[in-house]
């Protein structure tokens, strides 16, 4: 990162109150699991999302933020480092161990004097040691001790609000950072509670994917899926009443996003324009000028750390953080600097998720979007991109939509080829116009109308991972694939569970193991 003049120390410096803390404080809120178009503020009808859309009003709202990998474990440690996917390590897949080398935007603002804390889902799942094998608090604090009855069986006890009051009585004066990490609307869902519970119709949802059935099954799928983002935010919006009625708000820079693309098939662990596209709304009373306004700017993950620090008047040497190849989001912040350009493209990727192939492999992917095209390289294409048919298709949720295009496959009633979008084997290259294809249906990479456009996307991918020095490109090609599973209960799943071992992946249903592998 180069330096320049902190417009947050310039904003600070007007400060009269001489010995007061003035720094701003920094809430980071993130769902489990979201697609970016799943947000009031961007025109959906069918979720109510009032606590963002308000963080939208009076703040920013970002059309165009993405991930560099759709995965739980891997985005958090994208947002966390600042760093893309394949520059941390073991990180990079998902249930791993932590590289200890890699220090986190909240361990950085601790040494720097930040009150630091945490409720409901932190940086996970995997495993978080430091060099000396003692457990890392790689976002503080954590509070838990307040819970409440759900609205459902399937959605967390945590208070997540009650539990950010606690945190706020622990300040002490300190500036604070604190993260918001709900576990909502991350599966399982109790079937019928969108209806049921939350007062929906299936005849409110205006588009269903073309890759899912649009039928009963999915349209409650999807309201239940509503129903658990709305549970998100009635906390936020809690959050944001709490900072009200103590004079916080006004000085407190928050950040609303999600880790990944919506628990459905084909979206959360893929890489495409539901995967990665997520919702980004950012509110600092004191910091942002305009408010109001929509940032159609690119934005990566890895651009909120290097925010967060400057916003803090922290320089990056001085954090103590990896480099980062993060850019701050602040200039946008200035009302002058909306249009400015912030970035050209967002590279993603991604190597191993979830279990079930032979040996714990993954499905390695690249990609490069720009705002109108989307390019993604599949490294080895002989794999299964959603896991092995037998074992379970591990790498996509078990969900009433996932059977339901698992029965027609099996049925013979597919017609529509849904089963091949979603699970089949994929060719070495796709190139999607994602302005007027976002569900990514239509491949342009062996057209030859656009020919000079999958050139200059793969030449720019290709050239910035060299430059970050990617394993994948720049060798040993496996080198993530090296790095053991963390959770030790299900390494080798593939090799024990075709030996006839029983074993736990809770995340799926029974239903969804095939009995027989699947020819290509």
């Amino acid at each position: 990162m180069f330096a320049r003049p902190f417009v947050a120390l310039l904003l600070l410096a007007s400060s009269a109150w001489a010995g007061v803390e003035t720094r701003p404080n920094i809430l980071f809120c993130i769902s489990d699991d979201q697609s970016w178009m799943h947000a009031g503020a961007y025109g959906c009808s069918w979720v109510k999302t009032p606590g963002f859309d308000r963080v939208a009003k009076e703040g920013l709202l970002f059309n165009n933020a993405y991930t560099p990998n759709a995965k739980c474990a891997p985005s958090r440690a994208c947002i966390l480092t600042a760093r893309n996917t394949w520059q941390l390590e073991a990180a990079c897949n998902h249930w791993c161990y932590f590289p200890p080398q890699f220090k986190t935007y909240p361990e950085a603002l601790s040494d720097q004097g930040y009150h630091v804390g945490w409720t409901g889902k932190g940086w996970a799942p995997g495993i978080a040691n430091d060099k000396d094998g003692k457990p890392r608090r790689m976002t503080g604090t954590r509070y838990a001790s307040k819970t409440l009855q759900p609205p459902t069986k399937s959605i967390s006890k945590n208070d997540y609000a009650g539990n950010f009051e606690s945190f706020l009585a622990d300040t002490d004066g300190k500036s604070w950072c604190f993260w918001y990490g709900a576990t909502e609307p991350h599966r399982d869902y109790e079937y019928g509670t969108g209806v049921s519970v939350g007062g929906k119709s299936i005849d409110d949802i205006d588009e269903v994917p073309s890759f899912w059935p649009d039928n009963g099954v999915t349209r409650n799928d999807m309201l239940d899926y509503a129903l658990e983002i709305e549970h998100f935010d009635t906390h936020l919006s809690r959050m944001l009443q709490q900072l009200e009625a103590s004079n916080q708000l006004n000085n407190t820079l928050i950040i609303v996003t999600a880790d990944n693309g919506m628990p459905f098939p084909r979206v959360k662990g893929q890489e495409y324009e539901m995967s990665n596209h997520l919702p980004l709304a950012m509110m600092w009373k004191q910091g942002i000028q305009e408010p109001g306004r929509r940032i159609d700017n690119l934005v990566s993950f890895i651009d909120f750390a290097p925010t967060i620090m400057e916003a803090a008047g922290i320089e990056w040497q001085q954090s103590g953080m990896a480099e980062t190849p993060g850019r701050s989001l602040m200039p946008i912040f200035a009302a002058e600097n909306s249009t400015t350009l912030h970035r050209d493209f967002v590279v993603f990727g991604k190597e191993r998720h979830d279990i079930g192939r032979p040996e714990d492999q993954g499905y390695p992917m690249r990609g490069i979007v720009d705002g109108e095209y989307l390019y993604i390289r599949n490294y080895e294409t002989a794999r299964w991109p959603a896991g092995n048919p037998e074992t379970g298709y591990l790498n996509c949720d078990g969900s009433p939509t996932k059977t339901e295009l698992l029965t027609a496959r099996r049925s013979g009633t597919d017609i529509a080829g849904r089963w091949q979008m979603t699970f089949g084997k994929r060719p070495a290259e796709e190139l999607y116009r994602i302005q007027s294809d976002r569900y990514c249906m239509s491949n342009l990479a062996a057209n030859p109308t656009f020919e000079k456009i999958r050139r200059q996307m793969q030449a720019n991918l290709q050239q910035r991972l060299l430059d970050e020095k990617d394993p994948r490109l720049t060798g040993p090609g496996d080198y993530f694939e090296r790095m053991p599973y963390a959770d030790k209960s299900g390494q080798g799943f593939y090799e024990r569970f075709t030996a006839g071992e029983q074993m736990n992946a809770g995340w799926v249903n029974l239903s969804d193991f095939e009995p027989q592998p699947i020819s290509d």
